[in-house]
């Protein structure tokens, strides 16, 4: 089965939703990491640290070398390009929206500054309280 650019951008995404994968994906952006160390900032079980790193395995975000028993795991930052890329276009289309306010709003202003102020109304002279008797 061939995947598509859209799949691949959303397991990249559902990988980074959880909190403990992006914390591994941190931890591993410094160096590569055991299973055993990914799992240790967290009160988690080396099998629910391993069902986190197969997820973002998934994803194509970590790498795994089995030396011996041990696991190493090490970061692919590729499929964040992707990501980034998407982001980057909705900056632009939200960057763009935000212009053309601004300068309907700046248009506003400046037609606002230009224009007479209202007339007031007259004054009308105060009334009395006090009933008459």
């Amino acid at each position: 089965m061939v995947e598509s650019n859209s799949d691949r951008l959303d397991a990249v995404f559902r990988a980074l939703a959880d909190p403990t994968r992006r914390a591994m994906v941190r931890n591993l952006a410094r160096q590569p990491r055991s299973v055993g160390e990914l799992a240790e900032p967290f009160e988690i079980s080396l099998a629910a640290a391993s069902k986190h790193i197969k997820v973002l395995e998934g994803a194509g975000l970590v790498q795994r070398d089995v030396q011996g028993r041990t696991h190493v795991c090490r970061l692919d930052a590729r499929p964040l390009h992707a990501g980034m890329e998407w982001m980057r276009h909705y900056e632009q289309f939200w960057n763009q929206r935000l212009d053309a306010l601004e300068d309907l709003l700046r248009a506003e202003d400046r037609d606002d500054a230009t224009r007479k102020p209202p007339r007031k109304p007259a004054a009308k002279p105060a009334r009395s309280n006090r009933s008459k008797r």
